[in-house]
Protein backbone atom coordinates (compact mmCIF):
# COMPACT_ATOMS: atom_id res chain seq x y z
CA UNK A 1 0.00 0.00 0.00
CA UNK A 2 2.49 2.18 0.57
CA UNK A 3 4.53 2.18 -2.30
CA UNK A 4 1.10 2.79 -4.27
CA UNK A 5 0.55 5.31 -2.40
CA UNK A 6 -1.98 4.36 -0.40
CA UNK A 7 -3.03 6.23 3.07
CA UNK A 8 -3.08 4.15 6.09
CA UNK A 9 -5.52 4.45 8.71
CA UNK A 10 -3.83 3.10 12.02
CA UNK A 11 -5.64 2.45 15.21
CA UNK A 12 -4.62 1.67 18.37
CA UNK A 13 -6.89 -1.30 19.04
CA UNK A 14 -9.49 -3.75 17.75
CA UNK A 15 -12.90 -1.90 18.49
CA UNK A 16 -15.36 -2.13 15.45
CA UNK A 17 -17.03 0.82 16.09
CA UNK A 18 -14.38 2.87 15.39
CA UNK A 19 -13.55 0.73 12.07
CA UNK A 20 -17.36 1.44 10.96
CA UNK A 21 -16.87 4.62 11.82
CA UNK A 22 -13.22 5.23 9.60
CA UNK A 23 -14.94 2.79 6.56
CA UNK A 24 -17.85 5.63 6.13
CA UNK A 25 -15.75 8.75 6.94
CA UNK A 26 -12.50 8.27 5.26
CA UNK A 27 -13.86 5.73 2.17
CA UNK A 28 -11.40 2.76 3.52
CA UNK A 29 -10.70 0.62 0.21
CA UNK A 30 -8.56 -2.35 1.97
CA UNK A 31 -7.89 -3.74 5.23
CA UNK A 32 -6.65 -6.88 6.74
CA UNK A 33 -7.91 -8.52 9.25
CA UNK A 34 -8.39 -11.89 11.81
CA UNK A 35 -12.08 -13.70 11.23
CA UNK A 36 -12.61 -13.12 14.78
CA UNK A 37 -12.53 -8.75 13.36
CA UNK A 38 -14.55 -9.51 10.74
CA UNK A 39 -17.25 -11.44 13.24
CA UNK A 40 -17.17 -8.29 15.57
CA UNK A 41 -17.67 -6.15 12.27
CA UNK A 42 -20.40 -7.98 11.64
CA UNK A 43 -22.32 -7.99 14.54
CA UNK A 44 -22.06 -4.30 15.46
CA UNK A 45 -24.76 -2.44 16.07
CA UNK A 46 -23.45 -0.16 13.24
CA UNK A 47 -23.38 -2.87 10.17
CA UNK A 48 -24.95 -1.87 7.36
CA UNK A 49 -24.23 -2.77 3.10
CA UNK A 50 -21.50 -0.57 2.12
CA UNK A 51 -21.74 1.83 -0.63
CA UNK A 52 -18.60 1.37 -1.95
CA UNK A 53 -15.98 -1.53 -2.56
CA UNK A 54 -14.06 -2.77 0.04
CA UNK A 55 -11.60 -5.51 -0.46
CA UNK A 56 -10.64 -7.51 3.16
CA UNK A 57 -7.71 -9.88 3.29
CA UNK A 58 -8.46 -12.49 5.87
CA UNK A 59 -6.15 -14.69 7.91
CA UNK A 60 -4.52 -15.61 11.18
CA UNK A 61 -7.13 -18.67 10.92
CA UNK A 62 -9.53 -20.20 8.81
CA UNK A 63 -12.69 -18.17 8.12
CA UNK A 64 -15.84 -19.91 8.64
CA UNK A 65 -18.48 -20.14 5.74
CA UNK A 66 -21.30 -18.94 7.67
CA UNK A 67 -18.99 -15.50 8.66
CA UNK A 68 -18.45 -15.06 4.71
CA UNK A 69 -22.10 -15.49 3.76
CA UNK A 70 -22.70 -12.45 6.27
CA UNK A 71 -19.91 -10.03 5.18
CA UNK A 72 -20.38 -10.89 1.70
CA UNK A 73 -24.26 -9.64 2.58
CA UNK A 74 -22.62 -6.35 3.62
CA UNK A 75 -21.09 -6.12 0.50
CA UNK A 76 -17.17 -6.77 1.37
CA UNK A 77 -15.12 -8.56 -1.24
CA UNK A 78 -12.99 -10.85 1.08
CA UNK A 79 -9.79 -12.43 -0.31
CA UNK A 80 -8.78 -15.54 2.28
CA UNK A 81 -4.91 -15.35 2.63
CA UNK A 82 -2.75 -18.48 4.34
CA UNK A 83 0.86 -18.19 5.69
CA UNK A 84 2.78 -18.98 8.54
CA UNK A 85 5.90 -17.16 9.70
CA UNK A 86 8.24 -18.96 8.15
CA UNK A 87 6.65 -18.24 4.72
CA UNK A 88 7.03 -14.43 4.91
CA UNK A 89 3.43 -14.11 4.99
CA UNK A 90 0.86 -15.28 2.44
CA UNK A 91 1.74 -18.24 0.36
CA UNK A 92 -1.90 -19.12 -0.78
CA UNK A 93 -4.27 -17.28 -1.89
CA UNK A 94 -8.24 -18.39 -2.55
CA UNK A 95 -7.72 -16.61 -6.02
CA UNK A 96 -11.63 -15.93 -7.02
CA UNK A 97 -12.95 -18.12 -9.91
CA UNK A 98 -15.20 -16.70 -13.11
CA UNK A 99 -16.75 -19.56 -12.97
CA UNK A 100 -18.06 -19.03 -9.38
CA UNK A 101 -19.92 -15.79 -9.92
CA UNK A 102 -23.08 -18.08 -11.10
CA UNK A 103 -22.56 -19.66 -7.43
CA UNK A 104 -25.63 -19.58 -4.76
CA UNK A 105 -24.31 -17.40 -1.84
CA UNK A 106 -24.08 -20.37 0.55
CA UNK A 107 -21.37 -21.84 -2.61
CA UNK A 108 -19.61 -19.15 -2.70
CA UNK A 109 -19.01 -18.97 0.88
CA UNK A 110 -17.84 -22.46 0.92
CA UNK A 111 -15.57 -21.81 -1.85
CA UNK A 112 -13.76 -18.68 -0.20
CA UNK A 113 -13.43 -20.48 2.97
CA UNK A 114 -10.78 -22.59 1.25
CA UNK A 115 -6.86 -21.53 1.63
CA UNK A 116 -6.47 -21.63 -1.92
CA UNK A 117 -3.52 -21.78 -4.78
CA UNK A 118 -0.13 -21.15 -4.45
CA UNK A 119 0.46 -17.18 -4.68
CA UNK A 120 2.90 -16.18 -7.98
CA UNK A 121 6.44 -17.02 -6.79
CA UNK A 122 5.71 -20.22 -5.18
CA UNK A 123 5.25 -23.47 -6.52
CA UNK A 124 1.72 -25.61 -6.62
CA UNK A 125 1.03 -26.31 -2.72
CA UNK A 126 1.59 -30.05 -1.96
CA UNK A 127 -0.41 -32.48 0.41
CA UNK A 128 1.47 -35.32 1.49
CA UNK A 129 0.83 -38.48 3.14
CA UNK A 130 3.45 -39.23 6.10
CA UNK A 131 5.60 -40.36 3.21
CA UNK A 132 5.61 -37.90 1.36
CA UNK A 133 3.68 -39.47 -1.22
CA UNK A 134 0.46 -36.48 -2.68
CA UNK A 135 -2.64 -37.85 -1.36
CA UNK A 136 -5.71 -37.72 -4.06
CA UNK A 137 -7.57 -34.18 -4.57
CA UNK A 138 -10.59 -35.25 -3.84
CA UNK A 139 -11.17 -32.62 -0.81
CA UNK A 140 -11.66 -35.60 1.55
CA UNK A 141 -7.95 -37.42 2.08
CA UNK A 142 -5.91 -35.38 4.32
CA UNK A 143 -2.29 -34.71 4.76
CA UNK A 144 -0.04 -32.33 5.82
CA UNK A 145 0.19 -29.01 3.71
CA UNK A 146 3.71 -28.20 2.31
CA UNK A 147 5.13 -25.71 0.50
CA UNK A 148 8.56 -24.23 -1.22
CA UNK A 149 9.06 -20.42 -3.20
CA UNK A 150 10.65 -17.64 -3.20
CA UNK A 151 8.44 -16.54 -0.35
CA UNK A 152 10.16 -19.69 1.77
CA UNK A 153 12.53 -19.39 4.43
CA UNK A 154 16.10 -20.77 3.81
CA UNK A 155 16.28 -21.88 7.20
CA UNK A 156 15.58 -21.28 11.21
CA UNK A 157 18.47 -19.06 12.04
CA UNK A 158 21.34 -21.74 13.65
CA UNK A 159 19.46 -23.80 14.23
CA UNK A 160 20.16 -26.83 11.45
CA UNK A 161 18.53 -29.82 13.09
CA UNK A 162 14.96 -27.76 13.51
CA UNK A 163 15.46 -26.20 9.83
CA UNK A 164 16.09 -30.37 8.73
CA UNK A 165 12.77 -31.54 10.87
CA UNK A 166 10.90 -28.82 8.72
CA UNK A 167 11.73 -29.86 5.28
CA UNK A 168 11.29 -32.92 3.56
CA UNK A 169 12.98 -33.11 -0.01
CA UNK A 170 13.41 -29.24 -0.09
CA UNK A 171 9.67 -28.35 0.99
CA UNK A 172 8.51 -26.94 3.87
CA UNK A 173 6.48 -29.24 6.27
CA UNK A 174 3.85 -26.44 7.48
CA UNK A 175 2.44 -28.73 10.62
CA UNK A 176 -0.90 -28.31 9.40
CA UNK A 177 -2.90 -30.97 8.08
CA UNK A 178 -5.03 -29.93 4.84
CA UNK A 179 -7.20 -31.68 1.91
CA UNK A 180 -6.51 -30.75 -2.18
CA UNK A 181 -10.24 -30.24 -3.45
CA UNK A 182 -9.92 -31.62 -7.73
CA UNK A 183 -9.34 -27.75 -8.74
CA UNK A 184 -6.26 -27.73 -7.29
CA UNK A 185 -7.44 -25.40 -4.13
CA UNK A 186 -6.53 -26.76 -0.70
CA UNK A 187 -8.23 -26.38 2.47
CA UNK A 188 -6.71 -26.38 5.99
CA UNK A 189 -7.95 -29.22 8.19
CA UNK A 190 -6.39 -28.60 11.30
CA UNK A 191 -3.29 -27.97 12.83
CA UNK A 192 -1.37 -31.90 12.96
CA UNK A 193 -0.94 -31.33 16.35
CA UNK A 194 -4.42 -29.82 17.45
CA UNK A 195 -6.16 -32.60 16.12
CA UNK A 196 -8.47 -34.38 18.58
CA UNK A 197 -8.06 -38.33 18.43
CA UNK A 198 -11.00 -39.43 20.49
CA UNK A 199 -11.17 -43.49 20.90
CA UNK A 200 -8.79 -43.82 17.67
CA UNK A 201 -10.86 -41.23 15.75
CA UNK A 202 -9.49 -38.18 14.18
CA UNK A 203 -11.76 -35.26 15.10
CA UNK A 204 -10.29 -31.67 13.50
CA UNK A 205 -11.62 -28.90 15.16
CA UNK A 206 -12.35 -26.83 12.59
CA UNK A 207 -14.84 -28.92 10.80
CA UNK A 208 -16.92 -29.17 13.99
CA UNK A 209 -16.56 -25.38 14.64
CA UNK A 210 -18.00 -24.86 11.22
CA UNK A 211 -21.16 -26.70 12.03
CA UNK A 212 -21.64 -24.92 15.27
CA UNK A 213 -21.28 -21.63 13.34
CA UNK A 214 -23.83 -22.57 10.81
CA UNK A 215 -26.45 -22.14 13.34
CA UNK A 216 -28.09 -18.79 13.46
CA UNK A 217 -28.10 -17.92 17.31
CA UNK A 218 -24.14 -18.76 16.96
CA UNK A 219 -21.22 -15.68 16.53
CA UNK A 220 -17.86 -17.35 17.48
CA UNK A 221 -16.83 -21.29 17.89
CA UNK A 222 -13.64 -22.61 19.08
CA UNK A 223 -13.30 -26.10 19.32
CA UNK A 224 -10.09 -27.89 21.59
CA UNK A 225 -9.28 -31.39 22.86
CA UNK A 226 -10.07 -32.09 26.98
CA UNK A 227 -8.81 -35.51 28.31
CA UNK A 228 -11.55 -38.22 28.99
CA UNK A 229 -11.14 -41.15 30.90
CA UNK A 230 -12.53 -44.06 27.94
CA UNK A 231 -12.15 -41.92 24.66
CA UNK A 232 -8.37 -40.34 25.61
CA UNK A 233 -10.04 -36.96 24.30
CA UNK A 234 -13.06 -35.39 23.54
CA UNK A 235 -13.87 -32.17 21.48
CA UNK A 236 -14.85 -29.28 24.26
CA UNK A 237 -16.44 -25.98 22.67
CA UNK A 238 -15.99 -22.65 23.42
CA UNK A 239 -18.97 -20.02 22.15
CA UNK A 240 -20.42 -17.13 22.11
CA UNK A 241 -23.59 -16.07 20.77
CA UNK A 242 -25.80 -13.29 19.12
CA UNK A 243 -27.63 -10.98 21.73
CA UNK A 244 -30.53 -11.82 22.91
CA UNK A 245 -29.86 -15.52 21.87
CA UNK A 246 -31.33 -18.44 23.38
CA UNK A 247 -29.67 -21.56 21.95
CA UNK A 248 -28.55 -23.80 24.98
CA UNK A 249 -26.20 -26.49 24.98
CA UNK A 250 -27.98 -29.25 24.02
CA UNK A 251 -29.84 -27.64 21.15
CA UNK A 252 -26.03 -26.75 19.76
CA UNK A 253 -24.92 -30.49 20.35
CA UNK A 254 -28.20 -31.81 18.17
CA UNK A 255 -27.44 -29.79 15.84
CA UNK A 256 -23.99 -30.66 14.97
CA UNK A 257 -24.95 -34.08 14.89
CA UNK A 258 -27.49 -33.40 12.47
CA UNK A 259 -24.53 -32.16 10.21
CA UNK A 260 -21.55 -34.10 11.01
CA UNK A 261 -20.79 -37.60 12.45
CA UNK A 262 -22.07 -37.70 15.75
CA UNK A 263 -18.83 -38.85 17.93
CA UNK A 264 -17.43 -35.43 15.80
CA UNK A 265 -19.57 -33.37 18.45
CA UNK A 266 -18.95 -31.11 21.49
CA UNK A 267 -19.01 -32.96 24.53
CA UNK A 268 -19.88 -29.69 26.54
CA UNK A 269 -20.20 -26.51 25.51
CA UNK A 270 -19.39 -23.28 27.39
CA UNK A 271 -20.68 -19.98 26.65
CA UNK A 272 -19.02 -16.59 26.88
CA UNK A 273 -16.46 -14.17 25.03
CA UNK A 274 -13.49 -16.03 23.64
CA UNK A 275 -10.20 -14.34 24.42
CA UNK A 276 -7.93 -12.79 21.60
CA UNK A 277 -4.92 -11.34 20.99
CA UNK A 278 -4.24 -7.44 20.67
CA UNK A 279 -4.86 -8.29 17.17
CA UNK A 280 -8.22 -10.39 17.42
CA UNK A 281 -6.83 -13.35 16.79
CA UNK A 282 -8.21 -16.50 18.91
CA UNK A 283 -5.95 -17.98 21.64
CA UNK A 284 -7.03 -21.59 21.54
CA UNK A 285 -4.00 -22.13 24.22
CA UNK A 286 -5.97 -20.60 26.92
CA UNK A 287 -8.86 -22.54 26.07
CA UNK A 288 -6.94 -25.61 25.88
CA UNK A 289 -6.08 -24.81 29.24
CA UNK A 290 -9.43 -24.11 30.92
CA UNK A 291 -11.10 -27.11 29.13
CA UNK A 292 -8.27 -29.33 31.49
CA UNK A 293 -8.93 -27.64 34.46
CA UNK A 294 -12.74 -27.36 34.27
Amino acid sequence: MTAAGGVHHCLRKVDPGAIWEAIDREGITHFCAAPTVLAMLAEHPDAHHLDHVLRVFAGGAPPWPSLLARMGELGFDIRHLYGLTETFGPAVVCEWQPEWDDADPESRARLIARQGIANVIAEPVRVTDPEGREVPADGRTPGEILLRGNDVMLGYYRDPEATDNATLDGWFRSGDLGVRHPDGYVELRDRIKDVIISGGENITSIEVENALTAHPDVVEAAVVAAPHDKWGEVPVAFVSLREGASAGEGELIEFVRSRIAAFKAPKKIVFGELPKTSTGKLQKNVLRAKAISE
